[in-house]
């Protein structure tokens, strides 16, 4: 399924949060959402999974705007992992996965053999089957998180959209969860803070800050030097480990951060463009002539 924005602009209390963002996400895509805290991420994906109305702008699913679709028909598409769910219920495991299952049956009819077995899948899928029948208030933030996880599985959706599932996660999880992203059939967009999960797993990037999408790319495109100083005020770059695959190699933090040679854009400016040229890289002394930093 093909998720796009066009023109999306959120405010909270007269506050803008999310500002005019186009994206494009194509079927079967992996793509990280970055930023630091506070750029937005967490708002546009509430927008994207249809849990806020916009402000201006439209989100379509396969080029159908979410506000022609029900809230069960848009479950029946999108699956939201949200950072924390709040869920308080004295549920088993297996019932709280099963919830996933709720967009495909009335109110009166409980599951049936199919919806069990999609249970059954996703719980494996996530490492939980021994867990099925535990208590949800018993489990551990991991534990809780790998469950929602699961939830999302067993919704079936088309597109997954995921606001930082790494959390709470020890890193053999970490890493098998981003593997399971990767090899999914569906959409996914992840809100992720680990930079090397992210430029390692995802096909493509996309960079948050203040609201807007002021980068998108393949990562070597997007973890530019400039764009790690600039957004994340810190020293760092895209590297390779020792066997080859993408890291981020930190310095440090930055004593001071860099200014955006762009200025600072008020509410009810246009975005930047994409391409637009990137700073120059303070990190990297060139001559004059030469100093000319690209995104």
């Amino acid at each position: 399924m093909r998720i796009t924005a066009e023109g999306l602009t959120w405010s909270a209390s007269g506050t803008p949060v999310v500002r005019g963002v186009d994206l494009d996400v194509a079927p079967g895509e992996t793509v990280g959402l970055l930023g630091p805290n506070g750029s937005g991420k967490s708002s546009l994906l509430r927008c994207l999974a249809g849990l806020r109305v916009p402000d201006a702008g439209t989100v379509r699913y396969d080029g159908v705007p979410v506000r022609e679709l029900s809230a069960r028909r848009i479950a029946r598409r999108i699956a939201f992992v949200e950072q924390d769910s709040g869920l308080d219920a004295d549920l088993r495991v297996a019932d709280v996965v099963g919830l996933g299952r709720t967009p495909f049956r009335d109110r009166w009819r409980g599951p049936d053999a199919t919806d069990r077995a999609v249970v059954a899948a996703a719980l494996e899928r996530v490492g939980l089957t021994g867990l099925a029948g535990r208590s949800w208030k018993s489990l551990s933030g991991g534990e809780r998180q790998r469950t929602h996880i699961a939830r999302a599985l067993a919704q079936q959706p088309y597109g997954l959209l995921l606001d930082e599932p790494t959390n709470h996660l020890d890193v053999k999880h970490q890493l098998e969860l981003m593997e399971l992203l990767a090899g999914a059939d569906q959409t996914v967009l992840v809100a992720l803070h680990d930079l090397t999960l992210a430029a390692r797993y995802c096909d493509r990037l996309l960079l948050m800050h203040r609201g807007r999408l002021v980068a998108s790319g393949t990562p070597a495109a997007v973890l530019t030097p400039a764009h790690l100083a600039r957004i994340f005020e810190v020293d760092a770059e895209l590297a390779t480990d020792a066997l080859g695959r993408p890291a981020v190699a930190f310095h440090g933090p930055l004593r001071s951060p860099v200014p955006d040679p762009r200025g600072t854009p008020s509410p009810l400016s246009p975005p930047a463009p994409l391409d637009s040229p990137a700073p120059p890289d303070p990190l990297t002394p060139a001559p004059p002539a030469l100093r000319q930093g690209s995104s």
